[in-house]
């Protein structure tokens, strides 16, 4: 397999040369680090989310839009299928980057975390890039600055010159968007954290709501996981029987049919004291290759036309 950052920076190109028809602000910073802004001081957008959501996995996954309902409210949708579940979702889409300077915070997902390969599902995957470019798709409240970037470069091991920063806000459309996109990844990740092996898992489909855009980020935050823990729902062929299949959808855990917004709360908005658990598809198929299909947990439209404000 090729680098994961040298094919995300070809479809970085193209968010370049397709800027405007994208609604995409590109700036080259001081350090000559790339930052293009997806949805922070801008709206942001359906193609544009859909293009930054192939950055993230690489261009491993195919994305694309319907329209279903959600009680009875017909919104988009956003569908991904990949056949490299390990490589796109966990050491490309996954957000692990957790970036905290001074005067700036966001979390960082996208293949530049192949680079440094220091979270357990790298060693899970077995997979360490190494390019001299280093893509991360930035989610946060502000506009990546040559901190940023510096700090990014230094991790690593990329010049400054080498860094691309797609950065998007979670209260825009582009948001809302790339985290629709998410339910196959958190099947995939769920499944691995139970003690499956994530190259046992030979392709994977999802789909979820794109939620409506908050007036904050709190509010966007906690609308966009709603949709993929209560409108969620993956498709996966893999290779092996599993006795804990029935765990991976989020109605497993004791937080099922809690909003996300009073889970947030309880936890004073610090992600990580929430329960991983709870990242979860609604729904969930296992289809075993020559066994048997487990089909797993359900929406709840009630929940999400809540959320929603439907």
């Amino acid at each position: 397999m090729e680098s994961l950052n040298r094919m995300a920076t070809d479809l970085v190109d193209e968010a370049i040369d397709f800027a405007d028809e994208l609604n995409v602000a590109v700036s080259r910073l001081d350090n000559e680090a790339v930052v293009l802004d997806f949805g922070v001081e801008i709206p942001g957008g359906l193609e544009a989310g859909l293009l930054l959501t192939e950055i993230a996995t690489a261009g491993l996954s195919t994305v694309s839009t319907t329209v279903d309902t959600v009680a009875g409210a017909p919104l988009t949708h956003v569908e991904l299928s990949t056949d490299h579940p390990a490589l796109a979702l966990l050491c490309g889409q996954k957000a692990g980057w957790e970036l905290s300077l001074e005067g700036f915070e966001g979390l960082g997902s996208g293949p530049a975390r192949a680079l440094v390969a220091e979270e357990d599902v790298f060693q899970r995957v077995g997979y360490r890039d190494e390019f001299d470019f280093a893509v991360l798709a930035v989610e946060s409240d502000q506009v990546p600055d040559e901190s940023v970037a510096e700090h990014v470069a230094e991790v690593a091991g990329v010049p400054e010159s080498g860094a691309f920063l797609p950065a998007f806000s979670s209260a825009s459309i582009t948001g809302s968007v790339t985290m629709a996109a998410r339910a196959a990844e958190l099947a995939v990740f769920r499944l691995s954290e139970l003690g499956y092996d994530p190259l046992d898992v030979l392709s994977v489909s999802a789909t979820a709501p794109v939620a409506p855009v908050g007036d904050d980020e709190e509010t966007a935050i906690a609308r966009t996981n709603d949709a993929l823990a209560y409108g969620g729902r993956a498709h996966l062929v893999v290779d092996q029987e599993f006795d804990r299949f029935d765990e991976v959808p989020s109605s497993a855990t004791d937080e099922y049919d809690r909003p996300f917004a009073e889970i947030f709360e309880e936890a004073d908005w610090e992600f990580y004291d929430v329960p991983e658990s709870v990242f979860a598809p609604a729904q969930v198929t296992v289809d075993v290759v020559g066994g048997p299909t487990h089909v797993l947990g359900e929406p709840n439209h009630d929940l999400l036309a809540e959320s929603f404000d439907l």
